[in-house]
Formats: C-alpha cells, sequence, structure tokens
C-alpha cells in the first residue's frame, strides 16, 4: 500500500508500472500519480456536448433556446443544464495479435499499454466523475461488449475484461465500429484504442459511422517505439504478425522506404480524422502513462473550449 501523499510519479514510468501485478493498481496509480491536487476533474472537455450550450435539434422544448446566442450567430443553440453533461463514454480496445508486440527497449506489449490506458480513463470517468463508461474489444469482430453504467463497482467487470488475452486473429475496425454504432442507444464518447493496423480507407469509413449517428470519437493510436523509429542494424528476421508471413533482410536498405511509408499512413490517419472531426492522439508505448493520459486531456480540454469561445461567438 502506498503512504498517503507520496510520490506517485517513481511508479509511472512503464518499466517500473509493468511490475505491478493487478492491472487494477496500475489504473490507480496513473490516474492518483496524474491528477493528485487538482481541483478540476480531469475529463473535462470531454463531453460530448458544449458546457453550457449544445446545438438546437428538433423536438427540443423552444423555451430553452438562448436567443442572445441566436442573435450572434443566427444559429439555435439550447441552455444546457448539469444533468445533460454527464458524459457516456465508451472505450473500443484492440485484442487482435499485432497488439501483442513489444520491442526490447520497453517492457510492455502495446496490448498491456491499451489496457492500462483504458482501465484509467475508465477508473477516472466512474470513480472519479460518476460518469458512464462501457468497452468493447476487439479483433476481427466484436469479442466482448459491456453497455455503459455509472455504477461505481461496474469498473470491476471493466477490469475483467481487459485483463484477457491479445491474439491471434487480424484486426477488423471497420466492422466492429459499425457493430457499436448500432449498439449504442444516444450521443456517446467513442474512444478507440489500437495501433490501427488496418486499412486506411476501411477505418475512415468506420469512424464516418460513428460520426455520422452523433457520436464524439477519439482515436488514440498505441504504438512500440521500434514501429515509429526502426531501429533494426544488420540482417533481421522480421516475424510477422497476423498472417503477414516472414522476412529475412537487410532494415538499412529499408528503413529510408519504411519511415516514408510511416509518413503516409500517419498523413492519411490524421488528416482524415481532421476531416471528420476526429481526435487523433499518438502514443508510444515507451512514454510515461501519467504523461500520455495527462498531456492529451489538457489538450483536449483547451481544444474545447476554444471551439466553444468560437461557436458561441466569446473572444
Amino acid at each position: 500500500m502506498l503512504a498517503e501523499g507520496g510520490d506517485f510519479r517513481q511508479y509511472l514510468k512503464p518499466e517500473v508500472l509493468a511490475r505491478v501485478g493487478s492491472l487494477e493498481l496500475k489504473a490507480r496509480l496513473v490516474v492518483e500519480g496524474s491528477y493528485t491536487g487538482m481541483h478540476r476533474s480531469p475529463f473535462h472537455g470531454l463531453s460530448v456536448e458544449y458546457a453550457d450550450h449544445r446545438p438546437y435539434v428538433q423536438g427540443d422544448d423552444v423555451r430553452h433556446i438562448d436567443w442572445k446566442v441566436f442573435g450572434r450567430t443566427d444559429k439555435y443553440y439550447i441552455k444546457q443544464y448539469e444533468q445533460e453533461t454527464n458524459l457516456e463514454c465508451m472505450l473500443v480496445v484492440d485484442c487482435s495479435e499485432s497488439m501483442t508486440y513489444r520491442s526490447s527497449a520497453v517492457s510492455m506489449t502495446k496490448h498491456e499499454y491499451a489496457m492500462v490506458v483504458a482501465a484509467s480513463l475508465a477508473y477516472l470517468a466512474v470513480q472519479k466523475q460518476r460518469d458512464s463508461v462501457g468497452l468493447a474489444t476487439f479483433d476481427e469482430g466484436l469479442n466482448r461488449y459491456l453497455k455503459p453504467s455509472r455504477n461505481p463497482t461496474f469498473w470491476q467487470s471493466i477490469i475483467r475484461e481487459l485483463e484477457g488475452e491479445a491474439g491471434p486473429s487480424k484486426t477488423g475496425i471497420r466492422k466492429v465500429l459499425d457493430d457499436v454504432g448500432e449498439r449504442l442507444e444516444r450521443r456517446t464518447l467513442i474512444i478507440l484504442i489500437s495501433d490501427l493496423f488496418d486499412d486506411v480507407a476501411e477505418i475512415l469509413k468506420g469512424l464516418w459511422h460513428l460520426r455520422h449517428h452523433g457520436h464524439e470519437v477519439i482515436v488514440c493510436r498505441i504504438w512500440d517505439p521500434d514501429e515509429y523509429d526502426f531501429p533494426f542494424q544488420g540482417p533481421t528476421l522480421f516475424q510477422g504478425l497476423e498472417e503477414a508471413g516472414s522476412l529475412l533482410t537487410e532494415p538499412r536498405s529499408l528503413r529510408d522506404r519504411y519511415l516514408q511509408q510511416v509518413k503516409e499512413f500517419t498523413s492519411r490517419l490524421r488528416s482524415g480524422c481532421h476531416r471528420l472531426k476526429v481526435d487523433f492522439a499518438p502514443f508510444r508505448t515507451s512514454t510515461p502513462l501519467d504523461v500520455a493520459i495527462s498531456a492529451y486531456l489538457a489538450a483536449r480540454s483547451n481544444h474545447i473550449r476554444a471551439r466553444s469561445s468560437r461557436v458561441l461567438g466569446r473572444g
């Protein structure tokens, strides 16, 4: 048990956190280490709706239209009340074979890192915010689906599901996103946590489906440092995952082409997400969990506040 008020950050480096046996304890360490002393919700800015207004939709009570905002923007916005700001979040976590990769330079596989990210976000929402969180795990198709709940004990169910093994199946993101989108009964914040090793056009079609149904989407791409930097030297046998075969080659001759392919792949994903108004957040498994999560949440919160100010004509 850690002493109250202790320095949690010493436990948050991936090589240290990997030695913690319990996923539940990992998530608690990340959250408490990242947000100890914060007075504002760490999920501030992640709500599907604006903090104080939302666009009018057919069927809304016209008595709640903010006519002052209409005068500035020529658009209808509804005054939003506190109970409407509750977040409903669905974590969609990749458990395909490619997520089992771990280079010698790091201590956590992509799947292990993704599990801690998902468990930490679930802990933040359910235990700290009292918001609703659900979980979907997938590879070629949807494996498990837990409908969002704000019951504090539900976090334990999410932890148990996340602790399952990854592999050996391929990745099928488009089909999974379509399935998840059809199951959700209300507008939801969907957080996709994956290495995204799938066809970019198909991924974007799945994201478009979610956005078309009014969902807010965040894409968290989890990659190993090797996949970013391709640091290999000398003859190397590359063993492919997800039935990709094997290749014995001189990696230095491939490095420039590989990095160019990575750049193009990332550019297509990033620009496609931007068009769809989907957040694209890349993570390295070598980055401490508190740094990765808190930096993203801070950037997200700033983005939402700026967007709200622009739309409502403030500042």
